[in-house]
This record gives structure tokens, sequence and C-alpha cells, in this order.
């Protein structure tokens, strides 16, 4: 570890093996990046990850879906299918803090990859594995992929109209959600290594992810035996609390408690509703909730969206437009915080990303590395990390255990 300065940002210092790909361990070593760890992305010969194809949209020859999430990383190519490229992993285990896997359980012990192997080269590694059922149970061998274990993880049963079919969520949110627990996982596992001196195996699965982020649904069904339904953008104990149509965008509204009601009723000129027994109290509101959403939406139809958060915003209601991807990125509170950063990439030129979305006060994390094309540091890292000469880099080359860009 590197002496505590001024401008170190939070993991500078810290080595992270990177052998995953898709979204979800991509997702977490990204956010161990940005934080300031030097995060070494091991890929396959040829195409890499798999999101590297996964396009249009494409810009330079890369995916807007790889460009997403691989930022602050350095790219290295190794063909693992030759026992010279797991040496070469082995090697480069050795120098690293976090080592982390998106692979099926079973293959890194089959490759001489795994945990245990590893552990004994490096006993201070905390590793890292991230599948979509975890590493037992009787679901443990079964392929998956975000959209089916929201599935199975019961986030697809509540998204969706009342009355209409299961819906998948806009962003693949499980993928993202594993990548940001399984990054505060590695953090808490390197803060236990500073007490004790020791890595561990973290065992991350979707499923368990996606099952803890069902929060207060699956609470209901646990404490009280209560089965979830589909509600749209509607909720089940709140009224108004949705999305509603004006004259010309939709708008989101959050009227929580009886005080936002109050609000709400005066400055929408409905004064009466506040007089009326059917209202009075929430839980009135949800007794009566098909005679109330009705007079609401006619209520929005009336305005337009500016119209009606001048009106909202000015009585302090939760409200907001639903945006699109134009509307949400020339948002000026997405501007004033930073949320669009602009990077320099050798074959796009001026790449915009998504910003860093957590604001330090003492270490403010930053950009450092554009999302690295394929074998970008592959010389680079054999070099200072392995200290292989170049004559020896190149006879790996030849041999195609290794590849540069």
């Amino acid at each position: 570890m590197s002496d505590h300065s001024a401008n170190e940002l939070p993991l500078e210092g810290y080595r992270v093996l990177d052998l995953s790909r898709i979204l979800a361990g991509p997702y977490c070593t990204m956010i161990l990046g940005d934080q300031g760890a030097e995060v070494i992305k091991v890929e396959r010969p040829g195409t890499g990850d798999d999101t590297r194809t996964w396009g249009p949209p494409f810009s330079g020859g890369e995916a807007a879906y790889y460009l997403c999430c691989n930022r602050n990383k350095k790219s290295i190519v190794i063909d693992l299918k030759k026992p010279e490229g797991i040496e070469l992993v082995r090697e480069l285990a050795k120098t690293a803090d976090v080592f982390v896997e998106n692979f099926t359980p079973g293959l890194t012990k089959r490759l001489g990859l795994d945990y245990q192997t590893l552990n004994k080269l490096n006993p201070k590694l905390v590793y890292a594995s991230i599948t979509a059922y975890g590493q037992d149970g009787p679901y443990r061998d079964r392929p998956g992929y975000d959209m089916v274990l929201s599935a199975v993880g019961g986030l697809m049963y509540i998204t969706g109209e009342q009355d209409g079919n299961p819906c998948k969520v806009g962003v693949a949110i499980t993928d993202v959600l594993t990548g940001v627990y399984a990054s505060g996982a590695i953090t808490s596992a390197l803060l236990w290594r500073e007490r004790s001196g020791r890595g561990q195996y973290l065992d991350i699965s979707l499923l368990d992810i996606q099952v803890s982020g069902l929060a207060n649904i699956a609470s209901n069904y646990l404490v009280a035996n209560k089965e979830a339904q589909r509600w749209g953008t509607a909720h089940e104990s709140i009224i108004p609390y949705q999305v509603f149509q004006t004259k010309d965008r939709p708008i989101a509204i959050a009227v929580a408690n009886q005080k936002l009601w109050i609000n709400f009723c005066r400055v929408a000129g409905r004064e009466e509703w506040l007089d009326d027994p059917r209202f009075e109290s929430n839980p009135k509101r949800v007794e009566n909730r098909k005679i109330l959403l009705p007079l609401v939406h006619e209520l929005f139809a009336e305005r337009t969206c500016d119209e009606w958060m001048d009106l909202l915003v000015g009585a302090a209601i939760p409200c907001g437009p639903v945006n699109n991807m134009q509307h949400l990125f020339a948002d000026p509170q997405v501007h004033h915080r930073d949320m669009i950063a602009e990077v320099p990439h050798p074959t796009i030129g001026a790449l915009r990303l998504v910003g860093l979305p957590i604001k330090y006060s003492e270490t403010p994390g930053k950009i450092r590395l554009h999302p690295p094309l394929l074998g970008e540091h592959t010389d680079e890292l054999l070099t200072d990390l392995l200290g292989y000469s170049q004559e020896k880099i190149e006879a790996l080359k030849t041999d195609k255990i290794v590849a540069s860009h």
C-alpha cells in the first residue's frame, strides 16, 4: 500500500485481477477502479469480453454496451485454454489484492484458478466469485443472465401494469445491483484483511442479491403471508403515488403523507377533496382508489408537465417528469452534479460516459483511463508486473498465449 496523501483515492494502491465479463462483474470492478484501484481486465483472444460485440450502437469500433462499465481498467489478452496462459494468471494473482471471476461453478477448479489454489500462492487475496445461483444448491450448475434471474428472483413478477403481463425492468438491474453489492463486499473484505492479514472467499449470486433487493415486498410475504402483485407505476399502499399523463409528457408524483395530500389538493384547486370522507386519510384513499385515481388522471390532463412542475415544486410536493435519455442528459441537475464525463479515447476521440455517482469530500474520484481496447495493456502489464523482457513477450505472442492490440 502507498502512503496516505491528500489526493489519494480510497482504493489507491490496491490491484484487482478481473476475469469477469458482461455486466455484473465488470460493473463491480469499474466501481473499484473509480475508487482508485488498479484493475487488470483479463480477456480471451479474438473477441474479449462478450459485450464488445453487443451492438449496435458502436463508436470507433467499440460497443456502447462495453464502454458503459469498463473505464478505469487495463486490458490484457491471455488464452486460458493453454497451460501457459493459466500460469500467467497465477503469476498475476500473486501481485493482486483482489481476484474477481464469474465463471460457472467448478470451472476455475478445473482450470487451476480456484480460491484454494490461489490462496496458497497469495494468502491475502480477496477472491470474489459471481454466479447465477451460487456455488452450491440444486441450481448450482444452471447458467443464467439478468433477465432469467429477475424472473426467478421475483422481480419480474411484480413489474408491469396491474392487468398486464410480467415485464423486465428497462435496464439489467439484477446485474447492476449485484455489481454494487459485490464491490461493497470486496471493500469490506479488504478492511477485514487490514485487521487480520488474511484474504477470504466471497460467494456472490445474482439470485441471492435479487431476493435481497425485494425489500418490503419480500417482507410483506414473510411477515404477513401477503402475496405480491403488479401495480405499474402505482403504489399498493399510498395514493396518489404514481405516474400521470399531462397534456404533453407524463409526470411522477409522490403524495406520501397527509400534509402532502393537503398541499396537493390546495395547489391543484381541489379543496373539496379535503372534505370528502372517502379521501380523508391515506387508508381511505387506498380503499377508494378506483374512485379517486380517475379524478386525478383527469386533473393532470388539464395542464402541461412544466405547468404542473411549477405548481407542485412550489408546494414542496415530490414530483418529476418521466425523462427519456435526451431529457435526462439535458437536465440542469444532472449537469450540475457532473453526471456526464468526457474522456479522450484512441479510436472514438471525445468519449462521453456517465459520471461518478459518489462525491467524496477528501478523495474525489476520477476517470483516469478510458475503457481499454482489447489487449491494449498486455505488453505494459507483463513488463511492469512480471518483469518480462520484450523478447519473452514476443515469444508468448508467437505461441498465441497472449495478444496485444
